[in-house]
């Protein structure tokens, strides 16, 4: 498998590609290290709806022009937000590169914040279709549960008077801050030339140099407090979900986490999924997570089922946890996790586009770029004995915090008593 190559520039901007000889198309991203994480109260969804100002264009391309361009070229342009990141990608013939790279840096370096009222709207109306969703909004109610007040527990999303109300040049000030070239990185992947990559970067420019400092992120907690949340909705079934910290991004268990976490509830021959839904049909959806930031993590559960089944699928769950404590894996559980993680991880790298996030999040976070054979081996090295240690850590009992929406708050904690915290509170 051909390298990477990393370059970092005198401004701190870095650069990081992966050439990929027998495609023809090219993956592009511009990853900034900023997200939900990062903001205060006052602040709460600034992220992502900075995000979204960012295709409203630029003084040298118009909003509609960016989407002309890039249909023309018949490239797909997107951007995401998360709790610790922000990152704006593309993929496209390898020709059009140099075309899409002018354009995107643009966007990242130099937005002009036009058509800011609309798209106020736009973004009030997707945090008013995510909060009719509570499959979706559970996960932040747990997040609450697990992190309390820490931003780490606040939706990404953001909050409605945030948005309503942050004058334009709070919003310029906030991208001043955290867009810095030192706070950024561009990755590539596909039928790309790295040199070409670094003269673009160069080329194009940025802004922002010689501001102060990027603001310091809060330190995770270390040992919260479990606690149970519950949300009152008219809902025709009760979201359920449990959980707790996890191990940090950089912790060289995430191996063993992600073959436990398939044996747990990530497959459907895993064990929630077997008992839960094909043994007893308490519900359709129902799994198991993991997630990393850089100081901390989080595990998970979730489970969808009709208030009848709330208190039988919640002793199902019960009892699996309690087996996967006394016996996390079987051998050939172990070994099913393992082949299917790494057959996951392998068709996932045929991508230029899962490539090019690979890397750019790598290098974003400070990881090691590992070759996808060192990563095999990282996950064939996994054993019984790491199983026990990490459920040991991550599922003890006593550390798991529940999170719930649906029609009774009443019988949502009894059902949950004895596999989640006691702290109960009613959210908002």
């Amino acid at each position: 498998m051909p390298g990477h190559r990393i370059t970092e520039l005198d401004s701190g901007l870095r650069v990081v590609t992966e050439a990929m000889p027998s495609v023809r198309s090219a993956a592009l991203g511009f990853f900034v290290h900023t997200g939900s994480r990062g903001e205060s109260v006052a602040e709460a969804g600034l992220s992502h709806f900075l995000e979204h100002l960012l295709f409203k264009g630029t003084d040298r391309y118009a909003s509609a022009e960016i989407d002309k361009l890039f249909d023309g070229m018949g490239a797909e342009l997107n951007a995401g937000t998360d709790k610790e990141s922000t990152a704006v990608y593309a993929r496209m013939l390898d020709q059009h590169l140099p075309a899409a790279f002018d354009v995107m840096a643009d966007m990242v370096w130099r937005p002009a914040y036009q058509d800011v009222d609309p798209e106020r709207e736009v973004v009030l109306e997707e945090i008013a279709m995510y909060e009719d969703d509570p499959q979706d909004t559970v996960f932040d109610v747990l997040g609450e549960a697990v992190f309390g007040d820490h931003p780490l527990g606040r939706p990404i999303i953001g909050r409605a008077p945030v948005i309503r109300d942050t004058p334009i040049e709070v919003i310029a000030e906030f991208h001043k801050r955290r867009y810095v070239p030192g706070n950024v990185v561009i990755a590539a992947a596909g039928s790309v030339d790295h040199d070409q990559i670094v003269e673009l970067a160069q080329r194009t420019g940025h802004t922002h140099e010689g501001l102060e400092a990027v603001p310091a992120i809060e330190p995770a907690p270390n040992d919260p407090r479990a606690t149970v949340r519950f949300v009152r909705k008219d809902t025709e079934q009760v979201h359920v979900t449990l959980g707790g910290l996890g191990l940090q991004r950089g912790d060289d268990r995430r191996f063993a986490a992600r073959v436990l976490d398939a044996i747990f509830g990530g497959l459907s021959s895993s064990r929630l999924f077997q008992a839960v839904r094909e043994e007893r049909g308490l519900a359709y959806s129902v799994y198991s997570f993991t997630g990393q930031y850089s100081d901390t993590g989080q595990v998970g559960l979730y489970v969808g089922t009709r208030p009848d089944n709330l208190v039988e699928a919640m002793k199902v769950v019960s009892d699996e946890l309690e087996r996967l404590r006394e016996q996390p894996a079987t051998e050939e559980e172990l070994v099913r996790a393992r082949e299917n993680v790494k057959a996951r991880i392998v068709l996932g790298m045929e991508s230029t586009g899962a490539r090019m996030h690979r890397l750019g999040g790598s290098l974003l976070f400070g990881l090691p770029l590992l070759e996808t054979d060192e990563v095999m081996e990282r996950i064939d090295a996994v054993t019984l004995d790491d199983m026990r240690s990490l459920v040991d850590d991550l599922w003890a009992p006593g550390r798991l915090s529940a999170a719930g929406i649906g029609p009774d708050e009443d019988k949502f904690c009894a059902a949950v008593e004895g596999v989640a915290g006691t702290d109960t509170q009613l959210a908002a």
